[in-house]
């Protein structure tokens, strides 16, 4: 139970402090909608993705209005469509991606996400059309987010895979030139992906899920920005493990407001209540960065020397916090450092603070990885692919999630703007090492084997 104390602190949070549920995520199985007719698989995922999300977003309102909490964005994710969708070819994944688009639309949801491949140990069929078929599918629907998994721990990492994303995203970029390459802000490639993230455009519903599940994301990195600067402000001698405490009794609080939030929903739908993913994730809007948390533990701007150490700190407080609060905590759960959707991190690239090599090195510690990067335009295929790989290589040996959604922004060079709009933000193209140059290393190709610490059975 919250005390009087911890309520009002909970109160200011939503008044003054950015404090919201960040998306209620309805996961939904298709594999029950197989069919190797494109019209029958079709029409059998409009129906189910409508069924069950028919009252999604009223009842988030409902429950958000409630509790005078709000659910930010009501999102859906659902079964790999490469598995799902596997019989078909790339023209009629076309086809899938514009029924979940539609069927999106119709529930009133903000995305939908599983437009997704896993290939980390090699490429099926299925996932060979559907990634094909992601630059068009992303270009033309509003609502769809792809991911595609290629590398794991245990499997190693796919440069075959690898290399193929690369001539994918230089694909979308291009298709959505006059929008600053935006469809690849639709899509992420990952190293370890978990089976039940709500934060798109990751998100998809894994085969070892239930039929059907709500999954939770919660936010905040300005309420723990000012958690810190009210305890450093009374307490101004404070060392970095009592800073780690409030920052963890804060995730705590955060996170017990997500789950009350997602087990309401839940059972209101009749839904069975996944996961808590209390991840840091930060919005355009000032006072809702986590690089301004940076500023508050002491650095002059994330990028800086003491960088990593700090996320460091920040991401096992956030962990500890939210993992005391709920049982069910899942998905990415930690710190996010997307370039483009946090203001402050947009400007510490702008002003060079912060380049690509510091960010790689800071993901090592955080959720996710390389995420909104806006790059050059003309960086090769081949560069994008080794930037990829080096990410991914780090999620493999550190045995945890990493990402990136890098964005070739096309005739654009490093120094210029992009801007994306809404949550996706503005930001200034950063500087690649060799972007135009080949790699041949990468150009052999093949599965590079899992790490000798794979082996735990």
């Amino acid at each position: 139970m919250f005390s009087e104390r911890e309520i009002l602190s909970v109160v200011e949070m939503l008044k003054n402090e950015n404090l919201d549920v960040r998306t209620v995520t309805l996961g939904l199985n298709l594999l029950d909608c197989a069919s190797d007719d494109i019209g029958r698989f079709t029409d059998n995922i409009y129906a189910r993705i409508t069924g069950a999300a028919k009252n999604l977003v009223k009842i988030c309102d409902e429950v958000g209005d409630k509790y005078g909490i709000p659910v930010v964005n009501k999102r859906i994710s659902v079964s790999p469509i490469a598995v799902a969708g596997a019989p078909f070819n790339s023209r009629q994944m076309l086809s899938v991606a514009t029924a979940l688009n539609e069927a999106a639309g119709d529930a009133r949801v903000d995305f939908i996400g599983g437009f997704s491949a896993l290939v980390e140990k090699g490429i099926a069929r299925g996932d060979r059309a559907l990634i094909e078929a992601i630059p068009e599918a992303l270009t033309g629907t509003q609502r769809v987010c792809a991911s595609v998994n290629v590398a794991s721990t245990r499997a190693g990492i796919n440069i075959d895979a690898v290399l193929l994303m690369g001539r994918t995203i230089k694909e979308a970029a291009r298709l959505t030139a006059d929008r600053d390459g935006l469809a690849c802000a639709k899509l992420c490639v990952f190293a370890n992906i978990p089976q039940d993230i709500p934060f798109m455009a990751g998100a998809y519903l894994g085969v070892g899920e239930a039929d059907a599940v709500i999954n939770v994301g919660v936010s905040g990195p300005g309420v723990v920005k000012k958690a810190i600067d009210r305890a450093t402000t009374s307490t101004p001698d404070l060392n970095l493990g009592q800073i780690s405490e409030i920052i963890k009794h804060t995730a705590y609080k955060v996170t017990r407001i997500g789950e009350l939030i997602g087990r309401e929903v839940a059972q209101r739908l009749g839904i069975k209540f996944g996961v808590v993913d209390l991840s840091l994730a930060p919005t355009p809007n000032v006072g809702d960065s986590v690089g301004e948390i940076f500023q508050s533990l002491g650095l002059a701007s994330i990028g800086v020397p003491g960088s990593t150490v700090a996320l460091a700190l920040l991401n096992d407080a956030v962990k500890k916090g939210g993992a005391f609060a709920s049982s069910k905590v899942g998905g990415l759960s930690g710190a996010f450092i997307p370039v483009s959707e946090d203001l402050n991190i947009s400007q510490a690239a702008a002003q060079g603070h912060l380049s690509i090599e510091k960010l790689e090195a800071m993901t090592c510690v955080c959720s996710v990885g390389l995420d909104m990067v806006a790059i050059p335009g003309d960086t090769s295929q081949e560069t994008l692919a080794a930037i990829m790989a080096d990410e991914m290589a780090l999620g493999v040996i550190n045995k945890k999630t990493t990402a990136t959604r890098l964005i070739p922004v096309p005739g654009k060079k490093a120094g210029d703007h992009a801007f994306f709009g809404g949550l996706l933000g503005e930001s200034i193209i950063m500087p690649v090492n060799n972007a135009t140059g080949e790699n041949r290393f990468l150009r052999r190709g093949g599965l590079i084997p899992s790490p000798i610490h794979s082996l735990v059975n």
